[in-house]
């Protein structure tokens, strides 16, 4: 059973998130109220998944991702929240966040989100894409990213990115392209060297940066 922690300064958010998942066969091992406690609970429960707030009190969730970050951790974090602000999603994204989901989804959303970030995969709220698509076409960005031309993608290559955008899995990438796992592995690590990207997340953000995804 996929294993999460939820990351939430209302203990009531929390206890309906617990209920939500449990029903879509998503078992919440622990909780939590801020970032700080976040990172203890991380460390101390095997976990697929963190479900994470941003706006808490005290150490809030942008510095837990940064903490997150620093350390090296592979535990892939799903901000869910209320806020939509550009610069915020930007913001969580740079700092390592593999999704970002409004708290309107439905609970359907929230666990196919978290299944796609289990298995590798990325997901941004359709509902942010504008907003998020202004900002890291604008000025805002900071130069280093903007700085190594790209490469031209395959069409191939751009299917797989595409899809990588709309937070599918390798599997389910092979499964619906008609490829072997092996083969879809291959086109994102060469999408990753044509971008300049470090990892999915990335390749994503920049692809949407310089238009390659339309």
């Amino acid at each position: 059973m996929t294993r999460v922690i939820v990351v939430d300064d209302q203990a009531l958010v929390r206890e309906g998130i617990r209920a939500l998942l449990q029903v879509a066969g998503i078992d919440v091992v622990a909780e939590a109220d801020d970032g700080k406690t976040a990172l203890a609970a991380i460390a101390e429960h095997p976990v697929d998944v963190v479900l994470m707030d941003l706006r808490m009190p005290r150490f809030d969730g942008l510095w837990a991702l940064e903490q997150l970050h620093a350390q090296g951790s592979q535990v892939p974090v799903l901000v869910l929240t209320t806020f939509d602000d550009d610069e915020l999603v930007l913001q969580a994204l740079r700092s390592g966040a593999r999704g970002y989901l409004l708290k309107d989804v439905t609970v359907d959303q929230l666990a196919r989100a978290v299944r796609a970030l289990e298995a590798g995969g990325t997901l941004i709220s359709p509902s942010i894409t504008e907003g998020l698509l202004r900002a890291i076409r604008s000025d805002r960005v900071p130069a280093r990213e903007r700085a190594a031309p790209i490469q031209a993608l395959t069409d191939r290559e751009t299917d797989v990115l595409r899809m990588l955008a709309e937070g599918y899995s390798t599997r389910e990438i092979a499964e619906l392209l008609h490829l072997a796992e092996g083969t879809v592995k291959n086109h994102i690590s060469m999408i990753l060297q044509k971008l300049g990207a470090r990892d999915r997340t990335s390749a994503v953000l920049r692809a949407l940066r310089e238009g390659v995804l339309g």
